[in-house]
């Protein structure tokens, strides 16, 4: 049996396999070569290289198109008489960490995994730039206040910003955490940045034309910072820990000026836009609106039936906010009366992060088994 079969061997296995009515083969290996093979030796005749190994082939009506699927979340189209592929759909192959809106516009955001950052446009849903670090996680990322550019925390505890057209290296900020960035939020004036980690410490940065200088180090914090969120006026922020313990600091003073505590994995906090509550969720699956001036429980309300809650944002009104975690659930809540107006069911992995677009046209949810998810916002009557 061994002198049988073509001698020409396909690295990685052969994955996917059309025969077409002229008796010629379409064959997909794993190494991402899809190849035409012709004849009673199958020799290859033509082949292209795609990205990832491929795992499923289709044809198109009589075989003059087919489409390529691959493990790297690639979809492409290919003519049969040219033998060109042509990308149609990419899409995270990882789970997705976190989700931003550029300041005042629903047309872009962007999103992060490991391995890249995506930009995404909103009314196309197609990918504008990929930032590829190779083998690092990207817990989080956010725009710049003027648009100039996006920062990021990395699990090998970098800070990296890139410029948002090209997607080129800005500056990076090495060891800024010794476990790995794991939230990050930048000032109005984009002049600094409050950076938490893995080891719990919240770091406040100074960022100039040329220069990234550690202005404070807080440290209070026991476990991991999950969510950092900054009040309009660039002097105060909050931070939520793993720890069961949210702070609020006075960063130009560098200190705390207020602690909530519960019996809870803390995984987002928001601020009301008039700034004078807060609320929280996590893995006790409850949201809770705290008082920002003395720290106290206003109310407790049960979020969800199974599962933490991952994600919160809220609406630039303060009428109505949105959670999404592991009940794949995205809940849209009113704030003033605690409940829950619209429900979206959608995703097959637990929400990490979701946001309201600027504007209020979509909600955008993320989730762990790498989709992202465009929600048309409700109307309310």
């Amino acid at each position: 049996m061994t002198e049988y079969g073509p001698k020409e061997k396909f690295s990685l296995g052969i994955t996917a396999l059309i025969l077409l009515k002229t008796g010629d083969l379409i064959v997909g290996t794993g190494e991402g070569i899809v190849a035409l093979c012709k004849g009673s030796n199958y020799k290859a005749m033509k082949r292209i290289q795609v990205q990832g190994g491929v795992t499923s082939l289709t044809c198109r009506g009589e075989g003059h198109q087919f489409f390529v699927g691959t493990n790297m979340c690639q979809m492409y189209r290919i003519n049969y008489t040219a033998f060109k592929e042509e990308l149609i759909a990419a899409c995270h192959n990882e789970a997705v960490n976190d989700i931003v809106f550029p300041v005042g516009t629903s047309d872009l955001f962007a999103t992060c995994s490991k391995n890249d950052i995506r930009v995404w446009h909103t009314p196309e849903n197609r990918e504008l730039l990929r930032i590829v670090i190779p083998n690092m996680t990207c817990y989080a990322i956010e725009f710049m206040k003027d648009g100039k550019s996006i920062i990021s925390a990395w699990n090998d505890g970098k800070i990296r910003a890139f410029m948002p057209e090209t997607g080129r290296l800005m500056y990076v900020i090495n060891n800024a955490h010794s476990l790995g960035v794991t939230a990050i939020a930048a000032t109005n004036d984009c002049k600094r940045i409050v950076s938490g980690g893995g080891e719990g410490q919240v770091r406040v940065w100074a960022i100039g034309e040329k220069t990234r200088k550690l202005e404070a180090v807080l440290k209070e914090h026991i476990s991991t910072v999950s969510c950092i969120k900054l009040k309009k006026n660039d002097q105060e922020c909050v931070t939520a820990s793993l720890d069961g313990t949210c702070i609020i600091w006075d960063i130009v003073r560098s200190v705390r000026k207020q602690m909530i505590l519960a019996n809870t994995l803390f995984k987002c906090v928001c601020y009301h836009p008039e700034e004078y509550q807060l609320i929280t969720s996590g893995t006790d699956r409850r949201i809770a609106y705290w008082e920002v001036f003395d720290g106290s429980a206003i109310r407790d309300l049960e979020g969800s039936l199974s599962g933490s809650i991952n994600g919160m944002d809220i609406t630039s009104d303060g009428a109505y906010f949105v959670t999404g975690g592991d009940d794949h659930l995205v809940k849209m809540w009113d704030y003033k009366e605690g409940t829950v107006t619209h429900v979206g069911v959608g995703h097959s992995g637990n929400i990490t992060r979701l946001k309201i677009c600027p504007g209020n046209k979509y909600i955008v949810s993320v989730s762990a088994d790498g989709a992202i998810l465009l929600w048309k916002y409700p109307d309310f009557p």
